[in-house]
């Protein structure tokens, strides 16, 4: 693979936005599994993400089979137990602060459309609680996906390289769908790192950032036709002249 510049007139825009735009957040996945050499390929795509000072914080571990099951079974353990006994919350907290603590509008609008828009689709009744808790813990499952990814960094790293994280993952998700597979970036890992980091063999020195699932979208699934809307441009953007 080379790094060398291409001619403007020789990029492919369609391609490019096609792999942008049909990125979403896949929620079922087929078992077929992903050979080593496309996730090798895919990552070092997603290493010319830039970083402040060329810094590179991303640390990456891949988890497939036996190792991916045990994490698996590990955090679906904590999570029933979480939720038999609220008072083990004090056990998994997230290490940074990933929403807000205080919702405002326009974010919990956006965000309650998103919870409940999926929610319905699934059939999932605001009451069903047993049902909510089993689709929440359908991410520590990967959603199936044969591939598991978790991301750390070291702490003495600052704010910034957080910024940088994310455009090292948006590229994996994009090279990803290049090569015709999807993703879920998960958050709702986070909280449960104290489990997760010895799992990785991550040391002291690391925090978790997210987790992400990826692998083949099981387009027969209706979960997978979930969309959600993108406010205009015009709704972000100030143009200054």
């Amino acid at each position: 693979m080379t790094t060398e510049k291409l001619p403007t007139a020789d990029l492919h825009v369609a391609t490019v936005d096609a792999a942008i735009t049909s990125r979403t957040s896949t929620r079922a996945f087929t078992p077929q599994p992903v050979p080593n050499q496309i996730l090798q390929d895919i990552l070092q795509v997603a290493s010319r993400a830039p970083s402040g000072t060329n810094t590179q914080p991303w640390k990456v571990y891949v988890l497939q089979g036996q190792s991916r099951q045990v994490l698996v079974d590990k955090v679906c353990a904590a999570h029933d137990a979480l939720r038999a006994n609220p008072a083990l919350a004090d056990q998994y907290r997230e290490e940074y602060d990933y929403y807000p603590g205080k919702w405002v509008s326009p974010y919990i609008d956006r965000r309650r459309e998103n919870g409940w828009g999926l929610y319905n689709l699934l059939g999932i009744g605001k009451g069903d609680k047993d049902k909510m808790h089993a689709q929440h813990q359908r991410n520590y499952k990967f959603f199936d996906a044969p591939v598991g990814l978790m991301f750390t960094i070291d702490r003495v790293m600052g704010r910034g390289s957080l910024l940088d994280y994310g455009m090292f993952l948006q590229n994996i998700m994009v090279a990803a769908r290049a090569r015709g597979l999807d993703t879920c970036p998960q958050a709702a890992w986070n909280g449960f790192a104290s489990l997760i980091l010895p799992h990785l063999g991550a040391g002291p020195e690391d925090m978790l950032v997210c987790g992400m699932a990826l692998g083949y979208a099981d387009e027969d699934q209706p979960v997978n036709s979930f969309r959600t809307p993108r406010v205009a441009v015009s709704e972000f953007t100030h143009w200054l002249t």
